[in-house]
């Protein structure tokens, strides 16, 4: 089994004037974050708009994301209730030798761990090579995992599930499983969760966080004072008074208007929201 560790992006996705998923800026806004300090990407999850964009779309981008010279550093999500779509986009993935997924459970429903983990046995037996990163978010799924939850399904597929993006936050001072990843989805508790073993991050504002988020992780693994992560946490709290997509869209689109487009019923801030953020940001000497 292989840990992830690092600083990952969720990162945007960036549509056109017809509201159809660009694909090159997609990629090369993926790639430039990697090129920013970024460990890696994940494409697809819930920041890039991933349950409101086509199949058709994500097969097409996987197909060209495959010739980055990043390549490696990509971790696919899903991003979909259906099981046969969940199955189906991770075959097309492994075919271009795609084999990291951040994987939540199904919107909507409600159900209990037993459940959560029948979805995931039928999802495994379906497919041979894919390593999971599971998604606790329960804000959006409704479903929070537990820990007793995420350690069964550790240990039932030790190859498979590898580990968990904590952005519910009731898991990463608490698992303690050898060679799992834990990321929790702030940059808020990156310090706190290095410090406890935790493997970095997977969080939304790394799309403009990516250079201070690496010098806050390179200074602890090499034991240096922190000058940095009060700066990183202020930035993020800024932009956790809003909508992050919206947020982070009004944001980019200051140099790209292309990310001014959203997928319906997502929106950009208000005029006097994106005020207050900008303004705020500015305090910070954040750029």
């Amino acid at each position: 089994m292989s840990k992830i560790n690092g600083i990952y992006a969720a990162s945007v996705s960036i549509l056109d004037e017809n509201l159809k998923l660009d694909i090159h800026k997609t990629i090369r806004h993926a790639e430039n974050l990697i090129k920013s300090g970024c460990h890696g990407v994940v494409i697809f999850g819930s920041t890039g708009q991933s349950q409101l964009i086509s199949l058709e779309e994500k097969f097409e981008l996987i197909q060209n994301i495959s010739k980055s010279i990043f390549k490696d550093k990509f971790i696919i999500g899903t991003g979909l209730n259906s099981l046969q779509d969940t199955i189906s986009l991770i075959k097309i993935s492994n075919s271009y030798n795609f084999n990291n997924f951040l994987i939540m459970p199904p919107a909507y429903y409600m159900y209990e761990d037993k459940d959560v983990i029948r979805f995931y046995i039928k999802l495994i037996e379906k497919l041979s090579n894919c390593k999971i990163i599971l998604y606790n978010f329960e804000k959006l799924s409704g479903y929070k995992f537990s820990k007793e939850s995420v350690e069964k399904l550790a240990s039932l597929f030790p190859e498979n599930i590898i580990g968990v993006k904590d952005s519910s936050y009731n898991l990463f001072e608490h698992l303690k499983l050898k060679n799992f990843s834990i990321l929790p989805g702030s940059e808020l508790k990156l310090l706190k969760g290095l410090e406890i073993g935790c493997s970095g991050i997977i969080t939304a504002t790394c799309n403009v966080t990516a250079s201070l988020s690496r010098k806050v992780y390179d200074d602890f693994i090499n034991k240096k004072n922190q000058t940095h992560n009060n700066k990183l946490c202020n930035v993020r709290i800024a932009f956790d008074r809003y909508n992050l997509i919206s947020g982070l869209h009004t944001y980019l689109s200051k140099k790209d208007k292309s990310f001014q487009n959203l997928l319906p019923p997502l929106s950009l801030l208000k005029e006097n929201d994106k005020k207050k953020l900008l303004e705020e940001l500015k305090k910070l000497d954040f750029n």
